[in-house]
This record gives structure tokens, C-alpha cells and sequence, in this order.
């Protein structure tokens, strides 16, 4: 997918504009779980997530092939958007996404703060997405997707900043949406040679990816129904499941209650938002905390981008 000097040339690139987000051990979390863990804080990007990295990227690279361009178009709950809209606006690129209807209204208006076009179509991300490829081929717009190797090499230098400040680590675990943040830090572990086990995180009601390798093919899900919107897929990509397949020790998936009771052990523990998605990791932990006993484990907390709403009824429950 892509080399050592090629996602070091990504981390250079987004550096002005995204600069290495912390990594911390958080000692309540090592007293809650009996092992040292450490937060990969992706929460505290420009955008509030780790996607951010990878529209840079892909933008980037997009000009230089492609320097007239029409427009761009893709579709998103929401930190994907956000990625593209702030990487659109710095070159300079019209940019429509599309979201599904009921998606999260901060989420919305923080795409519309960036300058893109936000349209709501369809009941779920995979029927916005469907969409947003037909209105692409129908007005020349060059359509974006959720998993692509510039998205993977940006969306990687998150992993390469862990994994070379952490020392030891005998396992970080990670939230799967689309696969972009899994196969970026199977990648890059396996480009510095290290043994570290990489666990992927599904939410229960939306665990295509799980299924998908648990019977060795694709394998979509008619419905994707979690608190967690930047993990609802329903459809996996076969690029995703490879990489998923061959790199991963293997799939947990957290049910809601998991995750809302994982958000506030991040508050409460180190006073720090994180939206389904972004504490999903942190729920998978706390379900395999007796195999983590004395060991120095990590976990990716993906983004924070929660509506206050649904923030006050989890920590007020």
C-alpha cells in the first residue's frame, strides 16, 4: 500500500495543519484495569477526529494528478466530511457530502463551518454513499470514498506517532468504520517490524466486518444500528477485509451499553470527550481486561465529535 518514506513524506505534509496529537498513560485507567494504558488522542486534531489526516492527504495528491477539477462529492456521518471539508477548502476545491437523514446536527454544522455543501439523503451512511457515486457520474464531480491508499497513508501517521513513542506495546486496539484507521496501523506496524497485536472494535449492531471475517468473505448486514454513527457500516470494503484478515489478531465487538459505559470512564478518568466511535476501543478492553493483566496495551480514542444531547443523557445516566 504504501512504504516507510512514503508515510513519513504524509506525516511531513499534514504536519502545519495537524500537528502530533498526544499519547498518554493514564494512571485511573491503569487502577481500573490492571494494566498500563496508553490513549492515542486523535481527539485533538482541527477537526476533533483522526480522518482529518487522511483527506490532507488524499487532496494533496488528488491536485497533483488532477488539477482541473470540477468539484467534489462524497458521503459521511460526519468526521470523514470533516476532513474533506477542511482539506477542500485549503486548496481551494467546491465540495457537496452527503449524510444520511437524522445524521448528528454538530456534526453537520461543523462540515458547513469548513465550507462544504451538506445534503441529506437516504436512511444510513451506504445509502448516502450510493447516492453520492450517482451524482458524481451525473454532474462530473469527482466522487471520494471512505477507504482509498492516500486516505490509508494519512490516516497511518496517527499510528506511525504511537507506535514509535510507546515502546512495548503489546496490543493496541482499534475501532473499524470503513477500515482506514485499522489497515493504516496494521501497515505501519508491520513496516517498523514489530509484533504488537492490532484488536479491531465493531459495534454488535453494526458488524459486517466481524461476520465478513469470521466466514472468510464479504459479507453485508441489512441494518447498522448503533450510538456509535462512525462505525454504522453495513457494507465492508474487500481491501479493508484483506488487510483486516491478514494483519489482525482478531474482531471484539461492544455492545451500546459497552460504549456509552466506556465514554464515561474517559471522563471520568481522564476528562476527555470521545464520541461511540472514539471510546469503542476503550470498551473492548474493559470487556478483555483480565487477558490485559500487567501489560502495556493502547487504545485509539478515534474522535470526539458527540452531539451534547446524547453526552448529557450517557454521563448523566
Amino acid at each position: 500500500m504504501f512504504d516507510l518514506p512514503a508515510l513519513r513524506d504524509a506525516a511531513a505534509l499534514i504536519r502545519p495543519i495537524v500537528p502530533p496529537t498526544p499519547q498518554f498513560a493514564w494512571p485511573l485507567l491503569a487502577e481500573r484495569l490492571g494494566c498500563e494504558v496508553w490513549v492515542k488522542h486523535e481527539n485533538h486534531t482541527p477537526t476533533g477526529a483522526f480522518k482529518v489526516r487522511g483527506g490532507l492527504v488524499y487532496v494533496d495528491a488528488l491536485k497533483r494528478s488532477t488539477p482541473a477539477l470540477a468539484g467534489l462529492i462524497t458521503a459521511t456521518r460526519g468526521n470523514h466530511g470533516q476532513s474533506l471539508a477542511l482539506a477542500a477548502r485549503q486548496a481551494g476545491l467546491p465540495l457537496r457530502i452527503l449524510v444520511p437523514h437524522g445524521n448528528s446536527l454538530e456534526k453537520n454544522a461543523a462540515m458547513r463551518a469548513f465550507g462544504a455543501d451538506v445534503v441529506e439523503f437516504g436512511r444510513d451512511f451506504d445509502e448516502a454513499r450510493e447516492e453520492a457515486d450517482r451524482q458524481a457520474q451525473a454532474e462530473g464531480l469527482h466522487f471520494v470514498p471512505s477507504l482509498h491508499a492516500d486516505l490509508v497513508r494519512g490516516v497511518a501517521t496517527y499510528a506511525l506517532e504511537l507506535l514509535e513513542a510507546v515502546p512495548d506495546l503489546r496490543r493496541v486496539y482499534v475501532p473499524i468504520g470503513m477500515g482506514s484507521g485499522i489497515c493504516g496501523l496494521i501497515q505501519t506496524r508491520d513496516l517498523l517490524g514489530l509484533d504488537t497485536e492490532i484488536v479491531g472494535v465493531v459495534a454488535r449492531g453494526a458488524d459486517a466486518y466481524a461476520r465478513s471475517v469470521e466466514e472468510g468473505r464479504l459479507v453485508g448486514t441489512e441494518r447498522a444500528e448503533t450510538l456509535a454513527d462512525g462505525m454504522a457500516c453495513r457494507v465492508p470494503q474487500a481491501e479493508a477485509l484483506d488487510m483486516i484478515r491478514g494483519g489482525a489478531a482478531r474482531i471484539v465487538r461492544v455492545d451500546d451499553d459497552e460504549i456509552r459505559q466506556a465514554i464515561r470512564v474517559l471522563h471520568e478518568d481522564t476528562h476527555n470527550l470521545a464520541e461511540g466511535a472514539g471510546a469503542a476501543a476503550l470498551a473492548a478492553l474493559i470487556q478483555e481486561r483480565d487477558a490485559n493483566r500487567g501489560q502495556r496495551v493502547a487504545v485509539v480514542l478515534s474522535g470526539a465529535n458527540i452531539d451534547r444531547p446524547l453526552l448529557a443523557s450517557i454521563l448523566g445516566a
